[in-house]
């Protein structure tokens, strides 16, 4: 049985819809849902918590269904946390203290839980005296000492700097290892995701439209919009590379699929345009035969007007 099921949700809000949701979450599978903003994200994770009534369809918990607004006074399932991207903190109160009252774990383990959640150093601390960042950890340890078998995480990484979504990506990794906690997750953003995921969903216009590996989804999206979802990408005409492909496809590359090589057979003269900085690698958009697409290097001595040679792999091609 698997501890999430989901089946079928339909859901009306103004002109948007749900359409047919449908998936299962295993035991400690880590699931990531990407997709643009307004694309149903939210709404699906409110529905699986049970604080949204879907118009059809069910979620079922553990084999149980989960109740909506409508078939429950107070909302929501007490074996599924929902962090939302807009959590809020009581005022006035010591972090010990908000934590304190939702508590119902021994002392020693909430004591592990805190460290996990790199919070521990904030407990005498009041709601004014945390960055926004350190107040998500806050909201997500209180979720956290209630015990749930299930937890959502909705765009748990929008408006964080660099700092804090690092220290937060590590906490959900050892959330999953050291608590063996369930998560399911939403983005936009593929470095939140990739890394991550055991399985990716990607969701258009509140549809799901693919579904794989990261890996799977990365190299082999089934549209332009699945692809631009998690980074750079280029389709070139198949004859430029020396490939026959399906009538009227384009090849589909990723960036640092292309090799700068010193020469040899089935390499490509390409024309360097433009040379950008990204830190650990440099993306560099070249000419080849009359076409710009986007490489990938690590090395940054080359420059605007220069000719490299190109090649490309054979095997596993794909094409939208």
């Amino acid at each position: 049985m698997s501890l999430l099921q989901v089946s079928d949700i339909r859901k009306q809000e103004g002109s948007f819809q749900l359409k047919d949701i449908s998936f299962t979450q295993e035991k400690f599978q880590k699931v990531a849902i990407a997709g643009v903003s307004g694309s149903g994200k939210s709404t699906l994770l409110k529905i699986i918590a049970g604080l949204v009534q879907p118009d059809e369809g069910q979620v079922l918990f553990e084999g149980e269904k989960v109740k909506g607004p409508n078939d429950k006074l107070i909302p929501g399932h007490p074996g599924i946390a929902y962090l939302s991207q807009h959590f809020e903190l009581r005022n006035n109160y010591r972090m010990e203290e908000l934590l304190g009252y939702a508590n119902r774990l021994p002392e020693e383990e909430a004591a592990r839980l805190y460290e996990i959640c790199r919070i521990s150093h904030l407990l005498k601390r009041k709601n004014d005296q945390l960055s926004g960042g350190e107040k998500q950890r806050i909201a997500l340890a209180r979720l956290l000492v209630t015990l749930p078998r299930l937890l959502l995480l909705d765009e748990p990484f929008s408006n964080l700097d660099l700092i804090h979504r690092g220290i937060l990506k590590s906490v959900i990794r050892d959330l999953g290892e050291q608590l063996n906690i369930t998560c399911l997750l939403v983005s936009h953003e593929p470095t939140d995701m990739l890394p991550w995921a055991d399985r990716l969903f990607v969701i258009h216009n509140g549809q799901i439209i693919q579904q794989g590996s990261p890996q799977e989804v990365y190299l082999q999206p089934v549209n332009e919009y699945a692809a631009g979802l998690f980074g750079s990408y280029n389709l070139v005409d198949p004859a430029i590379m020396n490939r026959v492909a399906p009538e009227g496809k384009l090849l589909f590359t990723r960036p640092e699929q292309f090799k700068i090589v010193a020469g040899g057979q089935k390499i490509l003269p390409a024309a360097i345009d433009s040379v950008y900085f990204f830190g650990n690698y440099y993306e560099m958009e070249v000419d080849l035969g009359g076409q710009h697409i986007f490489i990938r290097t690590n090395h940054g001595h080359f420059r605007k007007g220069d000719v490299i040679y190109l090649s490309l792999p054979e095997g596993g091609d794909w094409y939208l």
